[in-house]
């Protein structure tokens, strides 16, 4: 861990200044001894400007490429879709011993993209922070997003593992506490935690939306609390959502498939007026919940911990 003369890091470039680059930002801010200076680079004129005004970077630039210039951390907060040519971008202009890293939601995909792109002088662990709201751009950053979340690193084979054991000090400054797992590991355990979640989320916003025999007034009005909360992560980035279900896909169909098998048992227990099988099926869904509590992972507080008006973090 960095003293209080000397940061970890001399020099953060974040490629991307949007909810999860501003909250890095905001976070290593409040700790202190992380990062020296911190650059970022957007292609929007209005995203650098904002990310100047806010103080979440010391300098901005329209390119990646210039933005890592002597940086000793590089972090792309892009969406996934695009980090293979943000990876190509910056290799020539990477500074020798930097260590590489990103926060997308799907890792095998990452390493295919980002690893071939960059120089053999450089240390690439690809990293994922689970922590977000359904709210993007430099002004939803805040410096607790982190706090008391995972963040998932994933090395790649023969990745050095004191760049891991560094990276891993860093997130753990911004809140964060840390596991190491393989590319392919996470993305199995992502498909079900997060982004079949995702998908079912879109999905039932959607069919309330063209379910004509129901008004669009009567979907807002009579909302009750689970479908309020498929809208909020419905609300998510639907570019960063795109990109993400398209390069996890094998994960993610599997994890349908699996889905699709067990809602056909609830189906038939429903048909059949199988009332045992229906309860059964729900209390190991309670205990789940319990177990997530218990983990910390959320608020037993009524209405998941949110107030009227209030939105989840």
């Amino acid at each position: 861990m960095a003293d209080a003369t000397q940061p970890m890091f001399k020099r953060l470039a974040l490629i991307g200044i949007g909810l999860i680059g501003s909250s890095i930002s905001h976070a290593a801010r409040r700790h202190g001894g992380l990062v020296g200076e911190i650059t970022g680079s957007s292609a929007t004129e209005k995203t650098r400007e904002t990310a100047l005004r806010l103080g979440l970077v010391d300098k901005a630039f329209a390119t990646a490429a210039e933005a890592v210039e002597g940086a000793d951390l590089v972090i792309v907060c892009t969406p996934v879709g695009v980090c293979g040519r943000i990876a190509e971008q910056i290799g020539p202009r990477l500074a020798a011993g930097a260590i590489v890293s990103d926060v997308g939601s799907v890792k095998s995909a990452i390493v295919a993209d980002m690893a071939p792109h960059l120089p053999a002088s450089v240390h690439f662990v690809p990293a994922h922070p689970i922590a977000g709201t359904e709210y993007s751009g430099p002004e939803a950053g805040f410096s607790s997003l982190f706090d008391g979340r995972w963040t998932i690193l994933t090395p790649p084979e023969g990745a050095e593992g004191e760049a891991t054991a560094r990276l891993r000090a860093f997130w753990e400054g911004l809140g964060s506490r840390v596991e190491v797992m393989t590319p392919e590991h996470h993305d199995l355990v992502l498909a079900i935690t997060s982004h079949l979640p995702h998908l079912i989320a879109y999905n039932i916003v959607n069919t309330a939306e063209h379910l004509k025999r129901v008004t669009d007034s009567e979907v807002i009005q009579f909302s009750a609390g689970g479908f309020r909360d498929f809208t909020r992560i419905a609300a998510s980035d639907p570019t960063m959502w795109r990109d993400i279900f398209l390069n996890n896909k094998d994960a993610v169909l599997h994890m349908l498939g699996r889905f699709g098998e067990d809602l056909a048992v609830m189906e038939q227990a429903i048909r059949s007026g199988d009332g045992d099988t229906l309860f059964r099926l729900f209390a190991e869904a309670r205990a789940v919940r319990r177990g997530i509590v218990e983990a910390g992972q959320d608020t037993a507080k009524p209405d998941f911990g949110r107030g009227p008006g209030t939105g989840a973090s």
